[in-house]
């Protein structure tokens, strides 16, 4: 019998992911599977239950939750010798990489998807040692837009993270980067710097309008230093979908990139330290690691 794991974060979806477990494990129960529940109580468990599913060679592994979630869950298929097809059910405010997919928003009708047979392969990164499937940052922005709080995104979902970068834009001044990619460097103060292997980031669904899933390429956005001004037309753009073309963004794609800082500056838990990260892209798998990375199956 073909084995199935469900991973589910139970304060997903306001707090509705158990109903939404059960059908789902009745839909693939008709299909054949023997499946296995899993509830996240603490940091990584999705990592460990996925990683425990591919041990077993089961042959199909559901996340059920938001993008934190899912990333968790795709940490366990690291330097697995047998990876499960991923199943997903976005319960999240956000939901980037299932927008990406064009998996179904509405949680009835992702479980019945759970029913094709259809399977895409996609671009995965890696950032010191784990792997992210939609999108890494780097400034002092970044921060403020990982902080958004959950109150925040359900009440005005993707334009949550629009207001608190406006205001934090208006705020706060850059920080010095180095950004080497495919030969070339930039070097500048830049408040936020985005590797995109998606179209949609933070909801934003044009952001990187030419990101496919599966192109092999990290889109990247390097935002200089602005005043109110461009900042607002920024906003504009990002709305429009025409990030890429504001005189003060630049945007290129590349299959190697590499993020450093020669200021040092305080870090998170109160650590001080430069900042160094690069990445690379291919074809399902992109290496994203600290110091060098090169572009890999994982």
């Amino acid at each position: 019998m073909k084995q199935a794991t469900i991973i589910m974060n139970p304060s997903s979806g306001k707090e509705e992911a158990p109903s939404f477990v059960e059908s789902a494990a009745g839909l693939l129960r008709a299909q054949g599977y023997e499946v296995l529940v899993k509830e996240t109580a603490a940091e990584l468990d999705a990592t460990r239950f996925c990683a425990e599913a591919c041990a077993a060679k089961r042959e199909l592994v559901v996340s059920i939750g938001g993008d934190g979630t899912l990333h968790e869950t795709i940490n366990g298929f690291e330097q697995q010798a047998h990876r499960p097809r991923l199943g997903i059910v976005p319960l999240g405010t956000v939901n980037d990489f299932a927008r990406a997919l064009h998996i179904p928003l509405d949680p009835s009708a992702a479980i019945a998807a759970l029913a094709s047979s259809r399977t895409r392969r996609v671009d995965v990164g890696r950032l010191n040692g784990r792997l992210f499937a939609n999108v890494a940052a780097a400034g002092p922005l970044a921060e403020t837009l990982s902080a958004v709080t959950s109150e925040d995104k359900s009440r005005f979902g993707a334009l949550a993270y629009f207001k608190e970068g406006v205001k934090d834009l208006l705020g706060r001044s850059g920080h010095p980067l180095v950004i080497r990619y495919d030969g070339a460097v930039w070097e500048g103060e830049s408040p936020l710097f985005i590797a995109a292997l998606t179209n949609s980031v933070g909801g934003f669904e044009r952001l990187a309008p030419d990101a496919a899933v599966d192109d092999g390429l990290i889109h990247g956005f390097i935002v200089k230093d602005m005043g109110f001004i461009r900042t607002f037309t920024a906003g504009l753009s990002l709305l429009r979908g025409h990030l890429q073309d504001h005189k003060n963004v630049v945007y290129f794609t590349a299959k190697s990139v590499s993020v450093s800082s020669p200021e040092t500056r305080r870090h998170e838990r109160g650590r001080r330290g430069r900042t160094a990260a690069a990445a690379r892209a291919r074809h399902f798998a992109a290496s994203y690691r600290r110091g060098r990375a090169r572009a890999g199956p994982i």
